[in-house]
């Protein structure tokens, strides 16, 4: 089924609340559309936790040299 758009809903709307007032007939409730989440929460979420990732397995890779400099030191 394709989408309706904006403009035919609402006329439609519009005919059966015109019909309604003539025919008696309560108005049908009007559906409200869900919003959409916002994706850049997750996506910003996301990117952080790589760079946390990253910045610990930066943080590990230098504390091996250290330890490797440490040990040639002491020999």
């Amino acid at each position: 089924m394709a989408k309706k758009s904006k403009l035919a809903a609402r006329a439609a709307e519009l005919e059966a609340a015109v019909a309604g007032l003539f025919t008696g007939a309560p108005a049908a409730p009007v559906k409200k559309k869900k919003k959409r989440k916002a994706k850049k929460a997750k996506v910003v979420k996301a990117a952080k936790k790589t760079a946390k990732k990253a910045k610990k397995a930066k943080k590990a890779a230098k504390k091996a040299v250290k330890k490797a400099k440490k040990k040639t030191k002491k020999r």
